[in-house]
């Protein structure tokens, strides 16, 4: 393994992440977050990666039929993502406003795709392959990469949309919001391994479709947060 191949995996990787978080940080560009907290939170997420992997080999081992491996994987993912967030980022002062849980939750999750891409990318460098890989890369950036930061974005609405609740009912829209992100997961994987190209396309474009819902849902999320009321309650 060669410089050359881990400088093109590595910036590979960051590439889709970096122009996911580079829309994500303009939609916020009016109500910006600390510059350092989302690298932090990037970072994390990256981070989360090599604690997910020995995780996701023992589910491997130890648990029989698809299914419950690919919804083991995505508990791992996501649990990791959001604690990583959970212990690092939601007891700070910056966090003062419902938008900023989609963000820094989103953020997280490019920062966990990233790393995850190096890894897919570094099979088909390493064999020579540099069309392989940028198919691969491509792919990623529209379905997988798209993929963590919808998972996520559910849990980061349902922090934001509680954040005026008592803390019984966040607790319970932060166990909602983790169970949908598993579900869409484990969703999204069975289509793809399993099943043939028709159902990797059918995959690709309900994550989409989760995607428009979720970009709507956080333009609603500003409004009421900055537009609607000059002091920022609702």
């Amino acid at each position: 393994m060669t410089l050359t191949i881990l400088s093109y995996a590595f910036f590979g990787g960051l590439l889709p992440s970096f122009i996911w978080l580079y829309f994500l940080l303009r939609e916020d560009a009016s109500h910006p977050e600390p510059r350092s907290l989302i690298a932090l939170t990037f970072i994390a997420g990256m981070l989360a990666v090599p604690l997910a992997l020995p995780l996701e080999q023992y589910a491997k081992m130890h648990l029989s039929g698809d299914i419950p491996v690919f919804t083991a994987w995505a508990l791992i993912e996501e649990m990791l993502k959001y604690l990583m967030v959970a212990v690092l980022i939601l007891w700070r002062r910056a966090v003062d406003e419902a938008p900023d849980y989609v963000i820094y939750m989103i953020t997280v999750a490019l920062g966990f795709a990233a790393a995850e891409n190096m890894l897919f990318l570094l099979t088909p460098l390493m064999d020579g392959n540099t069309a392989s890989s940028f198919f691969t890369g491509n792919v990623r950036f529209l379905g997988s990469s798209l993929l963590h930061v919808m998972a996520s974005a559910a849990i980061g609405f349902s922090l934001a949309f509680s954040f005026k609740s008592r803390p019984s009912i966040r607790i319970t829209a932060a166990w909602l919001g983790l169970i949908l992100a598993i579900a869409l997961h484990t969703a999204f994987n069975t289509l793809i391994i399993t099943q043939g190209t028709s159902s990797t396309l059918i995959a690709f474009f309900l994550v989409w479709i989760v995607a428009v819902i979720f970009f709507a849902a956080f333009e609603v999320l500003k409004y009421f947060q900055y537009r609607n009321f000059p002091n920022n309650t609702y």
